[in-house]
């Protein structure tokens, strides 16, 4: 009897253990669906907004009309020197006496270099200021070239050697921001206010006096009658008035290239 209870015990634990291993069997083959369906359908989820069509997230900013807001370009209509405009909030390493020597030559030696002194002869011509030129074609090479010299030796003074020994920075940094009133006192001034190598606003030697040292030195190559003290001030106070006329345009240039030829002429 004990024997055959003994084998009757061992029989019902095989069984159960059978009957424990086929439901975990079931059970396990189940479960397996519900698994495979929650993996995918995370999955399902993060393709739905590409196909809707939604647009990726990583996308970079675009730019907007404001963006260009007193951002200067290297020429102005695509042709006049812009080089030592700076734009607004950008930020520049001073300028070394190599920068101010290229700068200097740029402006006077770019193949546009020719148009204001083509203008300041004709109106010169037209005026008479020196007679001995006389008028006519030959009238009018005189009065040019006399202008393109003028030119180069105030541009060589202006931005070169006066900024050179003064350690101020000849460049012109664009307000871009404000009202037309101030930002017009704001260009006009600077013919008498620019900055130091270090950044700080000092009294502008460079384009007072420079401009000065060229009128000065003009007297050499003119004629005799016109070496006089009025015409000389009359060169001097007309070189500063034409840069303060540029540092005006200079500061609009980037509106008018903005709203008038809406960015035509980009980074020109």
């Amino acid at each position: 009897m004990a024997g055959f209870t003994a084998g009757t015990r061992l029989s019902a634990q095989q069984a159960e253990t059978d009957n424990s291993s086929s439901a975990v069997l079931v059970a396990s083959t189940t479960a397996a669906p519900a698994s495979d369906s929650a993996r995918q359908a995370p999955a399902r989820a993060q393709q739905s907004p590409s196909s809707n069509g939604s647009a990726p997230q990583n996308q970079p900013p675009q730019n907007t009309p404001g963006d260009s807001a007193g951002q200067q370009t290297k020429r102005i209509l695509g042709i006049i020197p812009n080089f030592r405009a700076v734009s607004t909030n950008e930020k520049l390493p001073p300028e070394t006496v190599k920068d101010k020597f290229i700068s200097a030559t740029e402006d006077s030696f770019d193949y546009s270099s020719i148009f204001f002194p083509a203008v300041i002869a004709l109106y010169n011509m037209g005026e008479r200021t020196t007679p001995q030129f006389h008028q006519g074609a030959a009238g009018y090479a005189r009065y040019f070239w006399h202008s393109a010299v003028d030119q180069t030796s105030e541009n060589y003074m202006v931005e070169f050697i006066f900024p050179t020994i003064t350690h101020e920075d000849s460049r012109y940094y664009t307000l871009g921001r404000g009202g037309f009133f101030k930002r017009t006192g704001y260009a006009l001034s600077r013919a008498v206010v620019t900055r130091s190598n270090s950044g700080t606003e000092v009294f502008n030697i460079s384009e007072v006096f420079g401009a000065g040292a060229s009128a000065g030195i003009s007297n050499l190559y003119y004629p005799s009658a016109s070496r006089s003290v009025g015409n000389t001030m009359s060169e001097w106070i007309e070189d500063v008035g034409i840069d303060a006329g540029t540092f005006w345009f200079r500061e609009f240039w980037p509106d008018i290239n903005r709203h008038v030829f809406h960015n035509k002429y980009g980074q020109q």
